[in-house]
């Protein structure tokens, strides 16, 4: 609230009396140098918010661990079928050929192969498969890209 000070109103002494009025103008320059200050801010801030960073990842010079001598693979074709080995068996019987294919030892190793066509989607649908038959221990196999 702003207060104006000025001559005596109405007839009343000059220094003696209440000579305050109350001015109704609202002062904006604060308000402005506010607003200011955050648009400028804003404007340094959005662009280092972007998530589009480019980023030169350095290479791993670091050599893959040996391959066991004979993996079980489970492999997810481009038509979605699933085959254990070379052996081509319908999802809900996933269970009991891993369990053959391991002897039951749950703490083997599954490499898990897909085509490029197959989406993320039926991926993680044989992997949740694998989990759910209590086989935890599972690696990813793509092709060696240092060639």
């Amino acid at each position: 609230m702003a207060v104006k000070l000025g001559n005596a109103v109405g007839g009343r002494a000059r220094g003696g009396g209440d000579d305050l009025v109350e001015a109704h103008e609202i002062n904006v320059t604060p308000f402005i140098d506010v607003m200011l200050v955050l648009l400028i801010i804003f404007m340094v801030a959005a662009p280092l918010a972007t998530v589009d960073l480019g980023v030169n990842l350095p290479a791993s010079t670091v050599e893959p661990s040996p391959r066991p001598d004979k993996p079980l693979f489970v492999t997810v074709k481009p038509d979605l079928s699933v085959a254990v080995g070379e052996d081509v068996i319908a999802r809900d019987a996933l269970t009991g050929a891993l369990d053959a294919a391991t002897k039951g030892e749950k703490n083997e190793r599954i490499y898990v192969r897909a085509d490029k066509v197959v989406s993320y989607g039926d991926l993680m649908e044989v992997m949740n498969l694998l989990r759910n038959a209590g086989y935890l221990k599972i690696a990813l196999v793509g092709l060696d890209g240092r060639s």
